[in-house]
């Protein structure tokens, strides 16, 4: 991959778990960072070498060379992004093959979901196995796939995100604990978190919504080789559960499990059911 000159990207802070066994990889949501994941990281790292990383922008990856012209001005961060979508990503997916350069499992929640399912498609050999939570193959409505949200919508809260950043994440968190048991807990849980290791770089965020905006990887699911395991709520609202049933359908090697009374972060409202759903996926 060719990436554009003027493209520089942050080095990725990854976070290790104590713990011996295969190597399982923990790719966090839009907005998100690897503190997210609550306590099912330590739980897995009895069993498994367990390692989680924080996006480019996110978390405690370095905040600065995102995407900067030669010349040292940073990029406004309302630019059209649009040419840049598909380099964006698969600039994430080098970073992570460069850093992984070994087998393991990978699994992808909500945007990490795409980013490990490009990874999975362009470097088969790295990705052996792959978990989606909360994923979709395709976050907006087009005119042969409405289980998705709709363009306007994306571009509201993209508009959104540009007048107040931390009104618009603490307002992107209710969403996806919408309709969960628990659910004041589990945002109470959450906004907590949200900003323990500082706010997203707003560039990063607007990038990755462009991911979200253009990126359609239904056509490549036919290439992912990788034993599947897709998770789902079966309240989410942000990625709706026919998407999830898309994907088990269409990968070579997939199955689905649903996850009752749980929204778009069952981790958190179920962490042992969702543990256990990976380990018995991960013992098959």
């Amino acid at each position: 991959m060719n990436l554009p000159c003027n493209l520089l990207l942050s080095p990725l802070h990854i976070e290790y778990h104590d713990g011996e066994g295969e190597p399982l990889l923990f790719i966090h949501g839009w907005g998100m960072h690897s503190g997210m994941w609550g306590g099912v990281l330590a739980q897995l790292a009895r069993q498994y070498r367990v390692m989680a990383v924080d996006l480019p922008g996110h978390g405690w990856s370095a905040k600065k060379g995102l995407l900067e012209v030669v010349s040292g001005k940073s990029a406004e961060p309302h630019m059209n992004l649009t040419p840049l979508t598909t380099d964006y990503l698969d600039s994430i997916v080098e970073q992570l093959a460069a850093r992984f350069n070994y087998p393991l499992t990978v699994c992808g929640w909500s945007l990490g979901g795409q980013i490990a399912l490009r990874w999975a498609q362009r470097y088969p050999q790295q990705v052996v196995r792959l978990i989606l939570l909360s994923s979709t193959p395709c976050f907006v409505q087009k005119p042969d796939w409405l289980c998705a949200m709709e363009t306007g919508t994306l571009l509201a809260f993209s508009d959104a995100l540009r007048q107040d950043q931390t009104v618009t994440l603490r307002r992107f968190v209710a969403l996806q604990v919408r309709g969960s048991e628990q659910e004041r807990e589990l945002l109470t849980v959450m906004r907590r978190a949200l900003f323990d290791r500082g706010e997203p770089d707003s560039v990063a965020l607007q990038q990755g919504l462009a991911i979200l905006r253009d990126v359609d990887l239904r056509s490549a699911l036919s290439e992912i080789s990788a034993a599947v395991l897709v998770i789902a709520g079966e309240c989410d609202t942000l990625t709706p559960i026919a998407a999830s049933a898309y994907l088990a359908e269409n990968l070579l090697h997939a199955r689905l499990v649903t996850i009752p009374r749980a929204a778009h972060v069952c981790f958190l409202s179920h962490p042992n059911v969702f543990v256990k759903h990976l380990v018995d996926f991960l013992h098959e």
